[in-house]
């Protein structure tokens, strides 16, 4: 079968970035985010680390390096979580994710390590989402890249980028029948 390569990158499209959105569905995005971890642990079960070092779609990143780019990434989005309630409109730092990608502990490190981090990661993150109010979710930081963005756009793109990198390496495992 052929695979369009827009839909190995964007397996479960783009994130859709509202305005506002209910608090039932702000929880939603918290346990979405909250499910990854172990979402993660089923994902990668079994795998050895020829199918690890397998890149989940032509030009892509393996699937070891999209491991630990969401515990980077993730870290990330905590600490601008942090700088938006702490500081008053921060400029915060953009990181270059492909550079990350390619350094020695995103290529080769046993992926434990990152699972393990983001096991932690996501109970403080989530616990601290989950004691925000109505005003925190709309405290702002400046992307350098991207502009103003809050909490509250913060919480839609990471509840989809956990998944959208689930979503590769689940996605290769079926069409490699792994």
């Amino acid at each position: 079968m052929q695979y369009k390569v827009d839909s190995l990158r964007y397996p479960i499209g783009h994130p859709e970035l509202l305005d506002e959105i209910s608090v039932l569905e702000r929880n939603n995005l918290i346990d979405k985010i909250a499910s990854v971890p172990s979402l993660l642990h089923v994902a990668v079960e079994g795998l050895n680390d020829d199918q690890l070092d397998t890149t989940y779609r032509p030009d892509g990143w393996t699937l070891r390096q999209v491991i630990h780019h969401l515990a980077d990434s993730h870290l990330n989005a905590y600490i601008r979580f942090k700088w938006a309630l702490t500081e008053d409109f921060p400029t915060i730092k953009a990181y270059d994710q492909d550079g990350w990608a390619t350094l020695t502990d995103a290529n080769n490190a046993p992926i434990e390590e990152s699972i393990k981090l983001l096991d932690g990661l996501h109970s403080r993150w989530c616990r601290l989402m989950r004691t925000m109010d109505d005003a925190d979710w709309h405290r702002r930081v400046m992307h350098p890249e991207d502009g103003e963005r809050s909490c509250l756009t913060f919480l839609m793109i990471y509840a989809w980028h956990g998944y959208h990198h689930l979503a590769h390496i689940n996605n290769l495992r079926n069409r490699m029948g792994w």
